[in-house]
């Protein structure tokens, strides 16, 4: 597998964010490793706390949830970049909760979205062992977020539409 660098997020429109992206199976995760680094970088210099494959035109089942707080999200909890590999929604609370979310493929655009509070996971790492995961709350969310991007669904998708803000209004909102 090789990597075309830089590499370049899409952006909504473009038909990857629609795909239902394919399972990687474990004798191509090493050839994707170089990847999986490129793609954590292109996270971190856009202060994301989560990116998909498909965001930068790869369409397989691989993101990385790395909450950190930043300029986009001032409140994140701290959480180590962490690859996930066929990444999995195992259990669901009923319990939601409707709060903020943005999108590197969607610049300039925040909505509020119910998401699940918390979730039970089941992901490969890329040494191939398989890990099963708790997550509620804001990481919880991320989780939620990336795993639709591997569906071809976008958060507006899950937003009613009174509840969009542009970016520049959801910073007075937040502030």
């Amino acid at each position: 597998m090789s990597v075309n660098l830089p590499l370049e997020i899409i952006q909504l429109g473009n038909p990857i964010l629609r795909q239902l992206a394919a399972p990687l199976t474990p004798s191509q995760f090493k050839a994707y490793a170089p990847f999986f680094v490129a793609l954590e970088k292109k996270m971190l210099d856009h202060s994301g706390v989560g990116i998909a494959a498909p965001q930068v035109n790869k369409s397989v089942r691989a993101f990385i949830v790395a909450s950190s707080p930043n300029p986009r999200y001032p409140n994140a909890p701290h959480m180590e970049p962490t690859l996930m590999l066929n990444p999995e929604l195992t259990w669901s609370s009923k319990e939601t909760e409707k709060d903020w979310e943005g999108c590197l493929s969607i610049p300039g655009m925040r909505a509020k979205v119910s998401r699940h509070k918390q979730i039970e996971v089941r992901y490969t790492t890329l040494e191939g062992h398989e890990i099963k995961a708790t997550m509620e709350g804001f990481i919880a969310r991320i989780f939620q977020h990336e795993l639709d991007h591997l569906n071809g669904i976008v958060f507006l998708d899950r937003a009613e539409k009174h509840d969009y803000a542009t970016e520049a209004e959801f910073i007075k909102i937040i502030s």
